[in-house]
């Protein structure tokens, strides 16, 4: 019988749960990276790292594109719903070529959990100059069409029709609506969002220069708000929102007309 959750899958012997899980690795990677097909170096040293044990509801896989490597090329974090459906906790794709900012990390080396705990504001003024958004330690490969058909087909492979996902920040869930993810919860406040980013509206009067993060003209673009938000310009955390995609189908929101980058 084939396995339908996480949770099942984790109960298979570990060379099968390991190959179900190498299929939502986007073949674009291998194609960049060139790696073999048991993802070993050639001094024979695993790339991939898989946490999957029996008993639990969760997996986490790690693919570096060297073994010293200082971050991911791929993470990802994926979890069983009480319902027993997909929902991706956390999903990131590293350039390793680009230039690394310490977001991630305090001064002294305390992590700052990709700015939500602590900021290490000095990171973030360089990381956000050099065109990134808020929780990127570097840029991005721009191959999420390829990683959502991968996990498209992983979880179509576990007889699933729908996946979850949880946008950490502004700019993810704006990003999740044009490739056709609709919203669990959170919808009415992304329109809200939006609305008082307009002219005359509550956040877009707080865009009065009072930190770099906070400069008249950020509304116009997705990146702009997000750092914005992420300064705490909501008066709140960004929370509380949940998006699913069902495979095959598009949905077709967009709480964010007319934005650029």
């Amino acid at each position: 019988m084939t396995p339908q959750s996480i949770a099942a899958v984790n109960q298979l012997a570990a060379d099968e749960k390991v190959a179900i899980y190498r299929r939502f690795i986007p073949g674009i990677l291998n194609e960049r990276f060139g790696f073999a097909p048991d993802f070993k170096d050639k001094h024979g040293r695993e790339l991939l790292r898989i946490e999957c044990q029996e008993g639990s509801t969760e997996v986490i896989l790690d693919l570096r594109h060297t073994y010293d490597a200082k971050d991911p090329l791929l993470y990802a974090h994926i979890t069983d719903t009480i319902n027993g459906q997909l929902h991706i906790l956390l999903y990131i794709v590293n350039d390793p070529e680009s230039p690394r900012f310490k977001v991630d990390r305090m001064p002294d080396g305390t992590k700052t959990d990709f700015g939500t705990l602590k900021r290490n504001i000095d990171a973030e003024l360089l990381a956000m100059s050099a065109g990134l958004a808020p929780g990127q330690v570097r840029k991005g490969l721009r191959i999420l069409k390829h990683s959502i058909h991968a996990f498209e087909e992983f979880a179509s492979s576990l007889g699933h029709s729908m996946y979850f996902v949880e946008p950490l920040y502004y700019h993810n869930a704006t990003i999740f609506e044009r490739y056709g993810f609709a919203y669990q919860q959170g919808l009415n406040r992304m329109h809200k969002i939006n609305e008082q980013f307009t002219e005359g509206g509550n956040l877009y009067l707080q865009l009065d220069n009072s930190t770099p993060f906070r400069m008249q003209g950020m509304e116009r673009s997705i990146r702009g708000r997000s750092w914005s938000i992420h300064d705490g310009i909501l008066g709140e955390p960004y929370t509380n929102v949940t998006m699913y995609k069902s495979i095959n189908a598009t949905a077709l929101i967009n709480t964010f007309p007319d934005s650029i980058w």
